[in-house]
């Protein structure tokens, strides 16, 4: 049993049973270089205030240096003794450098160190999540640039409304994850705040310097109330909302994904290298990879919940439920990168059936508004222009037409403000490019949009 730091108050040593409950080293190991970071940081600050030597310095950030190089390359004996990644570290400095690793404790608690850590390992893993949503909106226009004559329905209520482009399509998912890129951003701003040398809760007596180790570390900022610094857990919180988001617009495209891959829909086939077969039906092609990004937005979800509900209650400052915290933020932001990479890799293999998608855009009714709208233009009020349009409709499904296949002389039993020229309204193309207002379909609108997100992402 290992001998613990805190153990001069107590009579008897800790349970073995307790040292297995109460052990985070199973999982917060992997913040092991902004521990050795940190302490590094934090060793120096202590030096240029004189509250140890230069000396002693040099031999402790050796020692760190060691001791990281071991954890890189997994030499590091790990012992559930020890509680956690804090733990270890100094342990084997004393093993590595003698009772001089004692002081780098000083002026510090192990509630501002992991909250150190943990700021340091999001901060990092914020900045993968944007480079990676910077890859996927550049894999989006390409795809959008490559498909920028392909007409497809659009939906309300999963039923076909108008007809679109399907670039579009796809540059709405840009707009979704481009909001996503800037709340990551911003988040980070809560994120880069440095905590150490707060201590335990009320700060310390020593004279230090966190400007310095804030410096050192590369925080614009360092926290300015000692009792949330070792509390705060909003910024994991801040983070896990954001990673919800992100997952829902990732699931939402994974779903029209795996709609459009079926028999019933047709419009798109994924690559094989990105789907799965079945163990007893030989024709089965299954989208495993989009099932799997939608079923794993749950689990985010669940950490987001499970995250607010361990602070919801907590006094201040520091709790031992908060060891809970590093569990849910590292498989939120393993499960986010997973499902953005993968989705990298396969959406520039979708093969598109791009006559499918045109032929379901000229079925079901589409160009009705544009028929509307046409009798708009030649002095009919919409309301009404809507009720006769709804009529033509009702007698075309009577007759197994769509509007853009009855004669004029059917259309003008609905009304005589209907002309031959009609027929040119009622086509795809036109009435895709009519739509030219803001963020409308319309193919110069589209165009002007992946040029503007081509230059905007280096694509």
């Amino acid at each position: 049993m290992s001998e613990k730091t805190w153990n001069g108050r107590f009579a008897q040593k800790t349970d073995r049973l307790v040292e297995i409950f109460t052990a985070s080293i199973g999982f917060d190991r992997r913040l092991y270089p902004y521990d050795v970071q940190g302490s590094i940081a934090h060793c120096r600050m202590l030096a240029s205030c004189g509250i140890i030597t230069d000396a002693e310095a040099t031999t402790l950030i050796q020692g760190l240096g060691k001791i990281k190089r071991e954890l890189d390359h997994g030499d590091f004996v790990f012992d559930e003794g020890l509680e956690d990644i804090h733990m270890h570290i100094e342990t084997r400095l004393v093993q590595e450098v003698g009772k001089v690793a004692l002081k780098l404790h000083t002026a510090r608690s192990r509630n501002d160190q992991v909250a150190l850590d943990m700021r340091m390992f999001l901060r990092e893993a914020v900045g993968q999540d944007i480079s990676v949503l910077q890859e996927l909106r550049k894999v989006l226009v390409h795809l959008a640039e490559k498909n920028l004559d392909v007409i497809v329905p659009g939906y309300t209520h999963l039923q076909r409304a108008q007809p679109v482009l399907l670039a579009h399509h796809f540059m709405a998912y840009l707009e979704m994850f481009t909001r996503d890129a800037e709340r990551f951003a911003d988040c980070l701003k809560r994120i880069d705040v440095m905590p150490l040398g707060t201590a335990a809760l009320a700060g310390t007596t020593y004279p230090i310097d966190p400007a310095y180790t804030a410096e050192l570390l590369d925080f614009p900022a360092v926290t300015a109330n000692s009792m949330d610094a070792v509390s705060d857990r909003d910024f994991v919180v801040e983070y896990l909302a954001a990673a919800g988001l992100c997952m829902v617009h990732l699931s939402r495209l994974a779903e029209e994904l795996i709609l459009w891959s079926t028999a019933e829909f047709g419009f798109i086939e994924l690559p094989d290298a990105f789907a799965t077969g079945s163990s007893i039906m030989p024709q089965k092609k299954n989208p495993d990879v989009p099932e799997l990004v939608r079923g794993k937005t749950g689990r985010v979800f669940g950490n987001l919940m499970a995250m607010l509900t361990l602070l919801k209650s907590l006094p201040l400052t520091y709790n031992r439920d908060m060891q809970e915290d590093k569990v849910l933020l590292f498989d939120t932001v393993d499960t986010l990168q997973a499902c953005m990479t993968v989705l990298c890799r396969m959406l520039p293999e979708l093969i598109v059936n791009r006559q499918v998608m045109r032929k379901a855009a000229e079925a079901g009714f589409l160009n009705a508004t544009d028929l509307a709208d046409y009798l708009v233009n030649n002095g009919m009020p919409f309301r009404s222009a809507h009720h006769c349009v709804g009529q033509a409709v009702a007698y075309a499904l009577e007759n197994g037409k769509e509007l853009h296949e009855l004669t004029l002389e059917e259309l003008n039993s609905f009304s005589k403000q209907i002309r031959a020229d009609v027929f040119a309204v009622l086509t795809p193309e036109a009435m895709i490019d009519r739509r030219k207002s803001a963020g409308g379909t319309a193919s110069e609108n589209v165009k002007a949009a992946i040029a503007q997100a081509k230059k905007k992402l280096g694509a």
